[in-house]
């Protein structure tokens, strides 16, 4: 990442038979959903309590009114603004399994304005929640809102920001790696 010295060697990746004994089930978890242990999962088991948090942040935040192409627009403008390189590849990933449009996932990746207005209006929310630590300007919710959302919708973008910036910052602290995997969408 973009620290002058790594963090990996005090976050060394763990497995289930290795980690603590409150993180093994949420492992086993990730692992049977997944198909594989992302490197990222293997260090958040350090604290059973994040890993675990984190899981279910992002289940509550699957559940929302969003859409997944919502969803996924709030956490890749987190991963990116937050410079997490494995989030940006995993939610790249995603979003191509969504079939989302290149050009979208070009701008999201470069925090560029988006061609689609609707979810521009999503990333413009996003921003504005985090520059105001969640005291959004009546005229940023108003933008938001004229684009088809509603107030819930708004409170669900902030779940997601909040889900996301605790694994941001996480993967970041760890120094987690892309997996083999995920290199084609770093």
């Amino acid at each position: 990442m973009s620290g002058t010295t790594s963090t990996a060697p005090h976050f060394p990746d763990l497995t289930p038979d290795t980690a603590p004994p409150a993180a093994r089930r949420s492992l086993e978890q990730v692992t049977r959903h997944l198909g594989y242990l992302p490197s990222a999962a293997a260090r958040l088991a350090h604290s059973p309590q994040l890993l675990d948090g984190f899981l279910k942040l992002t289940a509550l935040f699957d559940t929302t009114d969003l859409d997944p192409l919502v969803r996924e627009t709030v956490v890749l403008t987190i991963a990116t603004r937050n410079g997490c390189h494995l989030c940006v590849a995993m939610h790249t990933a995603q979003l191509t399994r969504l079939a989302a449009e290149p050009e979208l996932i070009a701008a999201l990746r470069a925090q560029q304005p988006l061609p689609d207005a609707r979810l521009e209006s999503v990333r413009r929310f996003v921003h504005s929640a985090l520059d105001h630590t969640g005291a959004v300007p009546d005229s940023d919710l108003a933008d938001l809102l004229s684009h088809g959302f509603t107030p819930r919708n708004a409170l669900e973008i902030v779940l997601g920001i909040g889900a996301y910036t605790l694994s941001t910052f996480a993967n970041r602290l760890t120094d987690a790696p892309v997996d083999p995997r995920l290199a084609p969408y770093a």
